[in-house]
């Protein structure tokens, strides 16, 4: 699968030893930086990766900052985009499962390397499920459409 990584600088560590774990589990990996410890603003990092991820450039796309969640806010401004901020593996195979998610985000400082990569096992191995979640996904790149309420 072609895999697009990126982080800020709290995440540049965490980011380095998954892209390198993805390549070893035969994954296409592309690098977005950032590559050191030197402050840098996590959305230049997160719009790059949902550039990727919405041009074709990337099937999937990885975000890392600290927390996760401003990374995650800035890839899901693309509208080509859904990016869940997990912890765990069963919030990342629902993500994928439930809502089609193509970009998972972690924090480096609340997530550790073997938790992220059980995350990523589950969401690079889980099918979107489609039958009634696929309306509800239509939904999230398309608000105008009718509501169920």
């Amino acid at each position: 699968m072609r895999i697009a990584i990126a982080s800020d600088h709290a995440a540049y560590e965490l980011k380095a030893l998954l892209a390198e774990w993805l390549r070893g589990e035969g994954h296409e990996v592309a690098d977005l930086g950032t590559n050191g410890p030197e402050s840098v603003d996590y959305p230049d990092y997160g719009y790059a990766l949902a550039d990727a991820v919405a041009t074709g450039g990337a099937e999937r796309g990885v975000a890392l900052c600290g927390s996760g969640i401003g990374i995650s806010i800035s890839v899901n401004r693309n509208p080509a985009c859904r990016c869940a901020l997990v912890s765990e593996p069963l919030s990342a195979r629902l993500a994928r499962e439930h809502n089609d998610a193509n970009v998972i985000a972690m924090g480096a400082r609340l997530t550790g390397i073997d938790m992220a990569k059980a995350c990523l096992t589950a969401f690079l191995s889980t099918d979107f499920a489609g039958d009634r979640h696929a309306r509800r996904v239509d939904k999230l790149s398309n608000p105008q459409l009718e509501t169920s309420r």
